[in-house]
């Protein structure tokens, strides 16, 4: 019996969540729809013009908001990560300890340095800008993977933003390398178009022979494969992937469970802040297939779990929420 349905390692960043307008945009010299790493001064200079006491602020990353969700629906989660021992190091910690994750960060190994902060700009049309200071998670390397939770776990999810450093790759294939030897399986999401578009040659050093589970959008699919369309792309993606996920926004998902492709449906939703839902749909998926569901079932959940996610400011549910999306898949 397995400890933990999924062990993620990702970046470990507080989501810093404001609503502005494009005028924002033009006055402070951001460009709209991108997630955009710069360094300390840069992020400094923004967080002087915006309304912090305003602004909504999580522990996050991608596959923070991942494994949080896995446990918001009942599944066991652990997170491998890194901060510092500053303010939002702590935060951090005992925001993740709050969502009933258990991790790796503890009072004694936080190092000095400064935690990673991504700034969520969101739009009226529910579009989203990140700012992002990696800050102390752009070290994360080797040391920082627990070896002892990827072996008790049924799943490792890696997230793609951890490839823009090497020794964020070389941890990727450490921890990729210690599922495979122990019999755990391992996820992956690209994270962000940009992430294959600009990493693609690294991306499929950590992807091997093959991974058990990608999770990837439709223009990652794209971008990835070389292809011009989703036909084409779907059966380029059975060549890294025994089962994969390509979801598609508004139009739903689709799913592939190493034999058939499932089309899942999306549901109806009036959109204010897709921060996070890929990350939703991927915990929730996760949590399904970790816990008896089908991948047509979980596939259902994750299309409900998303699309209650962009409904509201930011990316996390409450837990009520997740227990009613629960009851609504199996009533």
């Amino acid at each position: 019996m397995k400890k933990y349905d999924v062990t993620g390692i990702g970046n470990a960043l507080v989501d810093i969540e404001f609503k502005v307008n494009d005028q924002f945009f033009e006055a402070n010299g951001v460009e709209k729809g991108l997630m955009t790493l710069v360094d300390e001064d840069r992020q400094n200079e923004l967080m002087q013009v915006i309304d912090t006491q305003q602004a909504k602020k999580q522990c996050g990353g991608s596959a923070g908001n991942t494994v949080i969700a896995i446990s918001q629906f009942g599944g066991k989660s652990y997170y491998s990560c890194k901060v510092a021992n500053d303010e939002f190091g702590h935060f951090y910690m005992n925001d993740m300890k709050n969502a009933g994750v258990n991790h790796n960060l503890n009072e004694s190994n936080l190092v000095e340095g400064i935690t990673g902060k991504c700034l969520v700009m969101v739009t009226e049309d529910a579009e989203r800008t990140m700012n992002t200071f990696l800050g102390i998670t752009q070290t994360y390397s080797i040391d920082d993977v627990n070896e002892s939770a990827i072996k008790d776990s049924k799943y490792l999810y890696i997230e793609g933003y951890l490839i823009t450093s090497e020794n964020g790759k070389q941890a990727m294939k450490h921890a990729k390398k210690i599922a495979e030897q122990n019999g755990v399986k391992v996820a992956l999401t690209f994270s962000d178009p940009a992430m294959v578009k600009y990493f693609k040659d690294p991306m499929t050093e950590v992807i091997g022979a093959s991974v058990d589970m990608l999770f990837t959008n439709e223009e990652e699919a794209l971008i990835f494969t070389g292809k011009d369309n989703l036909l084409e792309a779907r059966e380029e993606l059975k060549k890294v992937a025994k089962h994969f996920v390509i979801t598609q926004g508004k139009n739903g998902a689709m799913i592939f469970d190493g034999d058939t492709f499932i089309d899942i449906e999306p549901y109806e939703t009036t959109a204010i802040d897709t921060n996070g839902a890929g990350d939703m749909f991927a915990g929730a998926f996760m949590y399904g297939i970790t816990n008896g569901h089908s991948y047509a079932s979980s596939g259902k959940l994750a299309s409900m779990a998303s699309s209650k996610i962009v409904s509201q400011f930011g990316p996390r549910l409450e837990w009520h929420q997740a227990k009613d999306i629960l009851n609504r898949l199996n009533p």
